[in-house]
């Protein structure tokens, strides 16, 4: 019993996070949604992209269920996967991520969470492992990279939120009055030295 909740309640948060990592990139233009936001280059299109990658191969390959998308091997990694070429659309990386999100699924739905699986590239004693795991480590990874997408789009336009319903209209003299305040409070408790 206490399996199946904590399967639910696992993939349900899973599929929330999918949902607010796309819901990043409404709006944005196709410049916008693909630009380096960081010094490391860190991108949206470029974060559901490497998601999608995870997710395709922890649920993938880690139970010897291989992603149906083409994907390199995992030894060959070189960072392609964190950012979108001029070749690839905003269309086919969400097609991407959404035929992952099935994949994955159908592995969640039919596999117990006991079921073994065995990850190459995490070292020893650490690669065997078992689906409650790797749920639990693709949420993070999911919930992690959901956090900077919403940095980034906070960034580019001041949007917020996890999802569409709960997103206010931006109040920019209340924000500016909030953001002061915290100025205020940083400056008292470091003074700047001249």
């Amino acid at each position: 019993m206490i399996d199946e909740f904590a399967k639910d309640n696992l993939h349900g948060r899973l599929r929330r996070d999918r949902k607010a990592l796309l819901w990043k990139l409404d709006g944005l233009s196709e410049y916008d949604a693909r630009r380096p936001l960081t010094a490391t280059g860190t991108n949206l299109l470029g974060l559901v992209k490497h998601v999608a990658t995870v997710e395709a191969r922890y649920f993938g390959e880690v139970f010897d269920r291989p992603s149906p998308e083409p994907l390199p091997r995992w030894q060959d990694s070189n960072g392609s996967d964190l950012w979108a070429t001029e070749d690839e659309t905003r269309d086919q990386i969400i097609g991407f991520y959404r035929r992952t999100w099935e994949h994955s699924d159908a592995t969640i739905n039919e596999l117990p969470l006991d079921a073994p699986g065995h990850v190459p590239w995490w070292p020893e004693p650490y690669p065997n492992t078992n689906l409650f795991a790797i749920m639990v480590h693709v949420l993070g990874e999911s919930n992690r990279h959901a956090g900077h997408a919403d940095i980034l789009r906070e960034g580019l336009d001041g949007r917020t939120g996890v999802r569409p319903e709960y997103e206010q209209q931006i109040d920019e003299e209340a924000r500016a009055a909030y953001c002061a305040k915290i100025e205020q409070a940083a400056r008292s408790a470091a003074p700047i030295k001249a």
